[in-house]
């Protein structure tokens, strides 16, 4: 059992989701940066589907009732056993009594805490995630909430991945993007704008979405747009001309014109891209993103 001390700006519980509901307008929801949840259960010796905490730029405090071995990715920031330093991307014992803390992401947006086991709170239509937008699932961390975690199977602390693969999600280099199944209601201008501009996230940007602020892409007013079903990572254009890219709790149709998809290997760039981070994109072709992704798998088939 965990018992949160501090909830942190906004933790919650995350898995890879909830699949097979969409036709009954559920999300799938899930971690924002599947990666670094998926590379956090490694460290622990889970597998790459339990249950994690999801932290939004500050951390939380917990307290263990129980010896656990507990590993933290994704956003990199300040961790502490009993006020000891403990090593980011490193899996590490915790004894039971002991409080670890998880501080302000130095970089990046969300870190992700996995602890062998696993995060054992009842599944609601088959996963423990929480969901912002049909609010389904466990609640965010509150002050004494108690987490039960899971069975764990061999653990080993000291565990880790390298400073490389940790710092994978930091958007240092242009998101890839494809075309779009909507880019008959874009100019050719409002093309270029988006492949060759520079974008800032805007503060109005949360697991639903991304809000991005920069070169105004325009619809062309002789086209319409029909409701179609959505995907993380679909770079949806209202009608003020700031785009925005769909994230984990998005909903499953929307009406807006979709310009450019996200590549499933750069997603975890823009969910870890916080308020004012720079961004810029860069075309690829469909056989291009499928390397890509190819090419992240064998990479987490390595640790």
């Amino acid at each position: 059992m965990i018992v949160v001390e501090r909830p942190g700006l906004r933790t919650t519980v995350q898995d890879l989701g909830r699949f097979g509901y969409a036709h009954l307008g559920v999300p799938r929801s899930g971690a924002a940066d599947s990666f670094s949840m998926r590379l956090a259960n490694a460290l622990v010796g889970n597998p790459f589907n339990h249950a994690v905490l999801e932290t939004t730029l500050a951390g939380p405090a917990l307290r263990f009732r129980a010896d656990a071995v507990v590993a933290v990715t994704g956003a990199p920031a300040p961790i502490a056993v009993d006020g000891e330093p403990r090593g980011f991307g490193r899996s590490f014992a915790v004894a039971a009594g002991q409080l670890l803390e998880i501080g302000r992401a130095a970089a990046g947006l969300r870190s992700y805490a996995a602890v062998a086991g696993g995060v054992d709170v009842p599944p609601v239509l088959g996963s423990r995630s929480f969901d912002t937008l049909s609010n389904l699932g466990p609640p965010p961390l509150a002050r004494d909430m108690a987490l039960p975690i899971g069975a764990a199977g061999l653990a080993t602390p000291g565990l880790s991945a390298s400073d490389a693969i940790v710092a994978s999600v930091l958007p240092a280099r242009p998101v890839r993007i494809v075309r779009g199944p909507a880019l008959e209601c874009f100019s050719d201008e409002a093309w270029h704008a988006l492949r060759t501009g520079a974008f800032s996230v805007s503060p109005r940007s949360d697991r639903v979405g991304v809000s991005l602020r920069g070169p105004s892409i325009e619809w062309r007013r002789d086209q319409k747009s029909m409701t179609i079903g959505m995907v993380p990572g679909a770079i949806q254009v209202p009608p003020d001309g700031n785009p925005v890219v769909l994230l984990a709790d998005h909903a499953v149709t929307g009406g807006y014109p979709v310009v450019a998809v996200v590549i499933s290997a750069d997603l975890p760039l823009i969910a870890q891209a916080r308020p004012g981070t720079s961004l810029r994109f860069a075309e690829v072709t469909t056989g291009e993103a499928a390397a890509a992704w190819a090419d992240a798998e064998a990479l987490y088939s390595r640790i």
